[in-house]
């Protein structure tokens, strides 16, 4: 069974970085697309990056475009996320995910997601 676990979030001010790791085990599809989400309070969950197998392919919402990366390393099997210049509407859960298609940015292509973890940003 595969499994996600996301860890490095917590409580940080508006302005700082945060990395965002995820791990992953079980039986993988290297070859699919991995991918990080989050959910705001009383918002949908929105798609946030996302890097193919050999991450020479990486997309970005809006929302992060221009203070974020995301990082692949299929031989470790973890997929992270670097976020810069926090605002306090970054709170939210963060989730990362393994697609079942090689590329995709809906949340219907993802097929494994990890648990979320919260992410708070002070003002």
């Amino acid at each position: 069974q595969v499994q996600l676990v996301e860890s490095g979030g917590g409580l940080v001010q508006a302005g700082d970085s945060l990395r965002l790791s995820c791990a992953v085990s079980g039986p993988t599809f290297s070859s699919n697309a991995m991918g990080w989400f989050r959910r705001a309070p009383g918002k949908e969950r929105e798609f946030l990056a996302a890097a193919n197998w050999g991450a020479d392919s990486t997309f970005y919402a809006n929302a992060v475009v221009g203070r974020s990366s995301i990082y692949r390393d299929n031989a470790k099997n973890t997929v992270s996320l670097q976020l810069n210049s926090l605002k306090p509407e970054d709170t939210a859960v963060y989730y990362c995910a393994l697609a079942r298609v090689p590329w995709g940015g809906r949340r219907s292509d993802y097929q494994y997601w990890g648990q979320g973890i919260q992410v708070n940003v002070s003002s």
